[in-house]
């Protein structure tokens, strides 16, 4: 594994902090933030580093913009909004450079012009690339101002024609005045393949589409859910919940490992679609999913008496909900993994449950699931005094 990453436009583009650090140097500013924000409630692991720090990234998001008439893909730089255009990451899948460069060139040769957003013209906004880590699967995805994109369909047949491996290429509308790439009711056409690739993870084949959360280092997620299962140490005589379960990636695992029944909870309607058809897919009967949100669900069944061995909680950068949290202390559970991606949200619940819960913290194992970027994975194992 390198130690070191080169990158041209470090300190420019924004999209890394330490892509030109020594990963050893990285590897310890992280663990200080986890221990500013978690030691106070037990040992704190050494991190887990990464199989890869180049390469890993499988989700790519390009925005498009203008560059002496030519339409140009990158990111933006750090609090900004001015483009600085990006032929090749060191973090991204090999496979996304190409293609991006594919796509440029047919962009200016069919006349595809870059939105702007102050005008109001042009047609692309963002490019997202979802690549599979097992299968030679490419999804791509065109952000536009309308389906009406010029030559859609000679592009997509030129890309695949390029690239045999691009198996999907679809066409998402986006006229919001907005930093989302694909805003929530946003539109979808399909011009190329089904709309989806799959990818294998631990064992278990997942379906992925434009909007399917799925971690964007695959080999190390795979690692950090082998953790939080040892710690949730399943039973056939489990009754388990994940809440916030995206498409059903962490309860499909905890269904897999032997427990009896699994409760994926997602407020995201089609992103439960996506998990039922995952469960499908795998042939696992004991795990159900609810489309419902995770506070509220949690409230109600709590109050109806329900009890869970496990929980798994996997909440966004925002953390849960003090209303979560509540519910979660009367369903009695023996045990709770708390799967977090923020350490000051994650610090901010720990306090409270704590406080407020007959939970103590027994173990929390940081992992580096974004080499080359601020943000760390942690799993806590919390267990009933």
């Amino acid at each position: 594994m390198p130690k070191k990453r080169n990158c041209p436009l470090a300190g420019r583009c924004g999209g890394c902090d330490y892509v030109n650090w020594k990963y050893s140097d990285e590897l310890l500013e992280k663990y200080l933030v986890e221990e500013q924000f978690l030691s106070r409630f037990c040992h704190v692991s050494p991190i887990l580093p990464s199989p890869e720090i180049t390469g890993y990234r499988c989700k790519i998001q390009a925005v498009c913009g203008s560059e002496e008439g030519k339409l140009v893909t990158g990111i933006y730089r750090k609090g900004s909004h001015k483009l600085i255009p990006v032929r090749s990451c060191p973090l991204e899948d090999r496979r996304a450079a190409p293609i991006l460069s594919t796509i440029r060139t047919l962009a200016n040769r069919f006349h595809i012009l870059p939105y702007d957003e102050d005008r109001g013209t042009g047609h692309l906004r963002h490019v997202l690339v979802r690549c599979s880590d097992y299968y030679d699967e490419v999804l791509v995805v065109l952000v536009a101002s309308s389906f009406d994109l010029p030559s859609a369909s000679d592009v997509a047949a030129a890309l695949h024609q390029k690239h045999p491996e691009v198996k999907s290429v679809s066409i998402i509308v986006n006229t919001d005045k907005t930093s989302m790439v694909i805003p929530e009711n946003a539109k979808e056409k399909v011009i190329y393949g089904k709309g989806y690739i799959m990818d294998r993870l631990l064992s278990l084949d997942f379906r992925i589409s434009a909007r399917s959360f799925y971690q964007v280092n695959p080999r190390q997620a795979a690692n950090l859910y082998t953790i939080a299962m040892n710690m949730a140490d399943l039973r056939p005589s489990d009754t388990v919940i994940d809440a916030y379960s995206g498409t059903g990636t962490i309860a499909l695992i905890a269904a897999s490992y032997g427990a009896g029944k699994v409760i994926g909870v997602e407020s995201n309607a089609e992103a439960v679609r996506d998990a039922e058809e995952n469960a499908r897919i795998n042939g696992l009967d004991n795990a159900v999913f609810v489309a419902d949100d995770a506070s509220k669900w949690m409230k109600a069944k709590a109050k109806e008496g329900m009890r869970c061995s496990v929980l798994f909680l996997d909440p966004p950068r925002s953390g849960a909900t003090e209303e979560f949290l509540a519910a979660a202390g009367r369903m009695d559970m023996d045990r709770i993994v708390y799967v977090s991606c923020n350490p000051e949200t994650l610090g901010r619940d720990l306090r409270y449950i704590h406080r407020f819960l007959p939970y103590d913290a027994v173990g929390i194992q940081p992992v580096d699931l974004f080499p080359g970027s601020q943000h760390i994975e942690t799993v806590v194992l919390l267990e009933h005094r």
